[in-house]
């Protein structure tokens, strides 16, 4: 399905991160990480991630993961200014092929073969699971995907579950939800599980504790300081983040029957894993009467991995027979 050299790229609203893939079954070659603001469109960063490569063979196709929906053959990026044509791209680069697909279903590839060694697992171990297999990730945005068993192939389905709704269960969160900044008149799974969301639960729980609004804060801030013990107020929060996620892991796993497990990537999810090993998050997870048995059993893990969406493309590239997934494709005529 694609000439090698495979140019491979997971397109995010904050990071571009490229790498060549030189030959079927070779590991990913990283070229560069490049800002997404840094960059007026896709090629230009794609010519300085190609100019930092190096002696690295000019690539003969691409296929390109991007954080948005792939519903046209040009996209826009969900958190970000560019617009992704697979088509323009392949024309740029004198390309055979270009495929662009969404972010989650390289990462949903990737957890197919997945070394336990990339992974801490949150809750018990399983590592006999079978069935469909979750991949999520609250990052700049929440993005999650579906490993189905299909005859023999493994169906990705990708989603939109991060603009699904959140609602409170309890009397704090329901404080907190009156609180929180809405997203265009919407508390979303995006709103709340996200680097953006967790400024504002941060946000929310200050003025619920305290009485008082405050601005929101660098998220990266308040992980240190609610991991440091330094902030009351950013430890709760981190504490609640762990339970929301809990809360939306289960109900994807019960969307899916995911009884193969769920597995948490992102930017986030590996730096809070002492707080989702409290407890918190598995509770919510498996709080889903009348399947909470059922939800006992299946695994969770955090996907620790440098840049899973990479290898998970060279799978794609190398592999492709193996999986079944919706994507934008362009083919040179002829």
């Amino acid at each position: 399905m694609f000439e090698f050299p495979v140019l491979v790229g997971d397109i995010g609203g904050t990071n571009a991160r490229f790498a060549l893939v030189e030959a079927k079954g070779a590991a990913p070659r990283v070229l560069s990480h490049e800002a997404t603001a840094g960059h007026p469109d896709p090629s230009s960063a794609i010519r300085a991630a190609l100019a930092k490569g190096g002696e690295a063979p000019a690539p003969r196709s691409a296929i390109l993961a991007i954080a948005g929906r792939v519903d046209g053959p040009a996209v826009q990026l969900t958190n970000a200014h560019w617009v992704i044509a697979g088509e323009r791209i392949a024309r740029d680069f004198g390309l055979s092929s270009a495929v662009v697909v969404n972010d989650y279903v390289p990462v949903a590839a990737g957890a197919a073969g997945i070394a336990p060694d990339d992974l801490t697992v949150i809750g018990p171990a399983r590592p006999e699971a079978q069935g469909a297999r979750l991949v999520l990730g609250p990052g700049t945005g929440f993005g999650a995907a579906a490993l189905v068993p299909y005859a023999d192939r493994l169906a990705i389905v990708s989603t939109e579950a991060g603009h699904t709704e959140f609602g409170p269960t309890d009397a704090f969160e329901e404080q907190v939800w009156h609180a929180v900044e809405r997203v265009e008149g919407r508390v979303t799974v995006e709103a709340l599980l996200s680097g953006p969301g967790l400024a504002r639960l941060h946000a929310a729980v200050y003025q619920v504790r305290s009485g008082s609004p405050r601005d929101k804060l660098d998220p990266a801030a308040i992980t240190r300081a609610g991991l440091a013990a330094e902030d009351p107020h950013a430890a709760e929060t981190l504490a609640l983040f762990a339970r929301l996620l809990g809360r939306a892991c289960g109900d994807l796993a019960l969307t899916f029957l995911a009884t193969g497990g769920v597995y948490i990537g992102g930017g986030i999810a590996p730096r809070i894993v002492r707080v989702l090993q409290a407890g918190g998050f598995r509770e919510a997870f498996e709080r889903k009467a009348p399947f909470a048995q059922m939800m006992a059993q299946i695994p969770t893990s955090v996907i620790t991995v440098h840049d899973p969406a990479l290898t998970g493309l060279a799978a794609l590239a190398s592999e492709g027979a193996a999986f079944v997934y919706h994507g934008q494709v362009w083919r040179a005529a002829g």
